[in-house]
């Protein structure tokens, strides 16, 4: 629990890097409570070291794709800090992503990219990575996922 702190800072700085910083609404209590204190956390977090230092995070939970039948791995935010990146650290957090797919028996790993980053595009892409090009991200938050929830019989 004492990451939390260094987890909440690496959201903001991701946040700022892409003009989002106005919709984080994280704080060190939420994230406490859905990363650490319960029995199964909504997410893991994993850091990024240069010389004993956290330099960079990727979050990530667990899927399931019906289609392969598999678990897998959705990797909501990965970030280096922009000082520490072309020396390896985004490749080594993907390869322990993908390690950790393998092992657990899971056959994708996925996130999503801003369509404007292109320098994030191009290194996903170096990796062997494909995008997606007929799928589109859905999302209902706020009012609109609470007058769906009032939906059930």
């Amino acid at each position: 629990m004492e990451d939390v702190p260094k987890i909440l800072q690496f959201i903001l700085e991701l946040a700022e890097y892409e003009g989002l910083r106005n919709e984080v609404e994280a704080t060190e209590e939420l994230l406490r409570t859905h990363l650490f204190e319960k029995t199964n956390p909504a997410a893991e977090v994993v850091f990024a070291c240069y010389k004993g230092e956290p330099v960079g995070f990727a979050l990530f939970c667990r899927i399931f794709s019906t289609f392969t039948g598999c678990p897998g791995i959705y990797l909501d935010d990965l970030y280096v800090r922009p000082s520490m990146r072309r020396k390896g650290l985004g490749t080594a957090l993907f390869a322990y992503l993908a390690k950790r797919v393998l092992e657990e028996g899971g056959a994708r790993l996925e996130w999503r990219v801003l369509d404007w980053n292109t320098e994030a595009l191009g290194f996903y892409h170096s990796l062997g990575a494909e995008t997606l090009e007929h799928q589109l991200v859905n999302r209902l938050t706020g009012k609109s996922l609470q007058r769906m929830a009032k939906h059930l019989p």
